[in-house]
């Protein structure tokens, strides 16, 4: 296993030089933009290539509906909306 632009890499069944590898991580970069790349396993089969690789998790945003709206956060709602959240009772289960 190697290092490569801050990605682990591990090449299966043949060799294959760190240009190559670096076309196949800029492939899995382009696809997911969002996402920060881990690891990539690369197993060479004949004329292809099987590509397994991990992203980083990201973290959940919480989504609530509050006073009838879905919210991820209170951010945006005006000053007559953060009262009426405020002033809601809360039920715990």
């Amino acid at each position: 296993m190697k290092r490569i632009d801050n990605v682990d890499i591990k090449v299966l069944n043949g060799e294959m030089d760190d240009r190559e590898i670096k076309n196949y991580i800029q492939y899995v970069k382009e696809k997911y933009k969002d996402e920060t790349l881990v690891s990539l396993t690369l197993t060479i089969d004949g004329d292809y290539v099987d590509m397994n690789y991990h992203l980083k998790p990201q973290p959940i945003e919480r989504i609530r509906r509050i006073t009838g709206y879905l919210v991820g956060t209170l951010e945006r709602f005006n000053d007559a909306k953060v009262a009426e959240e405020r002033d809601r009772v809360k039920h715990h289960f």
